[in-house]
């Protein structure tokens, strides 16, 4: 670094331009009259005295009486602490409006649009660690092996987990030894996909596929939102593909966290006259306070019921109004779905209990 280098440094850490000339002067000068300073720099006489008094008080020098006042640069530990603190502030400072640059800050009822993938895929990682509930996601492999570890945390604390591998025709998915421990039940689809992550019916990650032209990313905070996002997944990246793991056993209690699945599934149970106890977890849509009821399947109805019993019930069917009734001890609930709003309770895990014919 040469010396107009070194004192634009120093006019950068507060110095003024004839504070940081003299200064550069006094290093190459060791001890030096004002007179011999002033004449090795551009600053004028008359000033040189003024200058090297500021230059003390600030630490960088000291001076003292020899025939005529003369200066010499103090131990310059100080000076470069100051310097490193100012670099060490910059660098923090870059970061920091790089991590503002990439991801905004995201609050209550927020859809928020960053530019990098990378910033959609920290942020997915971040709700997977701190889901409840339930994930849906569709990844492919390459960011299903970035989202493992914190999927195996979710699925340890009990949180369901859909998961969807969406790969090009050729490509190598994850064996069941790679997912066990990942997820509820996991799905291939053999076209690729949005990457997509849903995270206790509120939040949504969203980026285009590889293959897209744009970079950019989708972060939703927001319930409606979100169950749009819920019926793309449903339709497009799970309903018709093959199931290639679960977790599911004849000897475990069967749980859903989709209404629709478990009429779906009880609708021919019912007709055949079986009685079917089911426990309720979910909460009160006018109060939002938290239910759990056990009780008998009463009934069920929805919407597309008009259309005909079909087995199994195409999903279409299933996209309007749908009841589940639970008989607790005689009172009758009326139990609704992901954004219930004629029923008293919306459900967010069906359990079944028991299955009798009798």
């Amino acid at each position: 670094m040469d010396d107009d280098e070194l004192t634009t440094v120093l006019e950068d850490a507060g110095l003024s331009p004839y504070q940081a000339e003299a200064y550069v002067a006094l290093l190459g000068l060791g001890t030096a009259s004002a007179t011999d300073i002033a004449d090795a720099c551009d600053v004028p006489d008359p000033r040189i005295y003024d200058v090297l008094r500021d230059l003390e008080s600030k630490g960088y020098i000291e001076t003292f009486q020899q025939d005529s006042l003369t200066a010499r640069a103090h131990d310059p530990q100080g000076v470069l602490e100051n310097l490193r603190s100012r670099s060490s502030r910059y660098l923090d400072a870059a970061s920091d409006i790089e991590d503002r640059w990439n991801q905004p800050e995201i609050t209550d009822h927020e859809v928020s649009i960053v530019k990098r993938f990378d910033t959609v895929l920290k942020r997915a990682k971040e709700l997977i660690s701190s889901a409840e509930h339930q994930i849906q996601l569709g990844v492919d492999t390459e960011q299903f092996r970035a989202l493992r570890s914190a999927l195996e945390a979710a699925h340890e604390r009990g949180v369901n987990i859909k998961l969807s591998i969406c790969t090009e025709p050729d490509d190598d998915i994850p064996d069941a030894a790679e997912i066990e421990g990942t997820c509820t039940e996991a799905r291939h689809r053999d076209i690729p996909s949005p990457f997509l992550v849903l995270v206790d019916r509120r939040w949504t990650c969203f980026a285009p596929h590889r293959q897209s032209v744009n970079e950019y990313g989708v972060l939703v905070n927001d319930r409606t939102h979100t169950y749009l996002f819920h019926w793309f997944f449903l339709t497009c990246l799970w309903e018709i593909w093959e199931t290639v793991y679960t977790v599911r056993t004849p000897e475990t209690p069967t749980t859903y966290v989709d209404l629709r699945h478990a009429v779906r599934d009880l609708e021919p149970i019912l007709a055949k006259g079986a009685t079917v106890e089911a426990r309720i977890v979910g909460y009160e849509t006018e109060t939002n306070e938290p239910v759990d009821l056990t009780g008998r399947v009463a009934d069920i109805d929805y919407t597309g019921s008009s259309m005909g019993r079909q087995e199994p019930v195409p999903l279409a069917q299933l996209a309007g109004r749908i009841t589940l009734t639970l008989d607790v001890d005689g009172e009758l609930y009326d139990i609704g779905g992901w954004g219930a709003v004629i029923e008293a309770i919306e459900a967010t895990e069906i359990t079944i209990t028991d299955v009798r014919y009798e």
